[in-house]
């Protein structure tokens, strides 16, 4: 009897949201966030070694104490791109809500050093009028960022407005790169063709999207279309990855999880509704991230991207 109330102890806790009864420790969860970036990093490289790798948020990162006058985390560094940045004029507390300049001002001191050591640096802020978009491209333009102000935050419409700073280049490397698309939420498109052609009606020089389609992974082939400017430049093309969070719409996710949910997986983010904590440091989690066979990223590599940008770096702020 004891032993059947310990094992309906565990079910209860993990049907409940994933609290767990193991010990998955991690010392430092900064390092070891960048010890997975750079895995991600240097195992895309094996194959593709002029592979793009950005990371949005979490840029404390970048330099070992977290402060922006402290010494670069080199080999993260080098593991590195690019970095993208959320609400850094627009939308920290709300979609047209200016951001905090205190805020502002402590991202600004990492991302003008990245910017001077040649790293690209992709803004989004989250405005909701032409003003907001005004201010916000020129202080981006001002610092040397590329800026975008997507129509929503669901990130899942073309701007109606052309890219800023259009051009007929053709891009081949990411400080090459004047304007960008982020558009990672597909579903108002009616099918592949369908986000194809909008796409390729435009003259964005980078595309950040997503593999998948209704659960469909984009092939090389389409992959090439996407490439194809309206103008007949070339633009780059990038796909979303979310590495801080399991999301149960996904290929890897199995429907045992929730009863009999694997060391690695936390509880549910209350803002995104299938989207899951996870201990990022875990080596099985990382083995479906970025691991041998049909990992996360050995699909985005087949698929020909030039890239990836990934998600929910900052998850080391959860857990600290």
């Amino acid at each position: 009897m004891r032993r059947h109330f310990w094992l309906m102890l565990l079910l209860v806790l993990c049907v409940g949201g994933c609290d767990r009864l193991h010990d998955d420790p991690c010392s430092d969860y900064r390092q070891a966030m960048r010890g997975f970036v750079v895995r991600i990093s240097e195992t895309a490289r094996e194959t593709n070694s002029h592979f793009v790798v950005i990371t949005q948020n979490g840029v404390e990162l970048v330099t070992e104490n977290g402060e922006a006058d402290g010494n670069w985390a080199a080999r993260y560094l080098s593991a590195i791109d690019g970095v993208g940045q959320e609400d850094l004029f627009y939308g920290y507390d709300g979609d047209g809500i200016a951001t905090p300049a205190n805020e502002t001002n402590h991202l600004l001191g990492f991302l003008r050093r990245l910017h001077t050591d040649r790293k690209t640096v992709l803004v989004t802020d989250y405005c909701t009028d032409i003003q907001q978009m005004a201010t916000s491209v020129t202080r981006c333009d001002e610092e040397g960022f590329v800026p975008y102000a997507p129509p929503s935050r669901e990130l899942n419409r073309i701007p109606a407005t052309p890219p800023l700073h259009e051009n007929n280049d053709d891009i081949t490397h990411l400080n090459e790169v004047r304007n960008f698309l982020y558009l990672i939420n597909p579903e108002g498109f009616a099918n592949k063709s369908a986000f194809i052609a909008a796409v390729c009606a435009t003259n964005y020089d980078l595309l950040i999207m997503d593999l998948f389609f209704d659960g469909e992974a984009f092939t090389a082939e389409e992959i090439e279309q996407l490439r194809s400017k309206a103008n007949g430049g070339r633009r780059m093309v990038m796909s979303y990855m979310s590495i801080g969070e399991a999301e149960s719409y996904r290929y890897y996710w199995q429907s045992s999880w929730k009863q009999y949910c694997p060391v690695w997986l936390d509880k549910e983010n209350p803002a995104w509704e299938g989207n899951y904590k996870v201990h990022y440091w875990n080596s099985d989690w990382q083995e479906i991230i970025c691991g041998a066979g049909d990992s996360y990223l050995n699909r985005i590599l087949h698929a020909g991207f030039d890239g990836v940008y990934l998600d929910i770096i900052d998850a080391f702020e959860y857990y600290e």
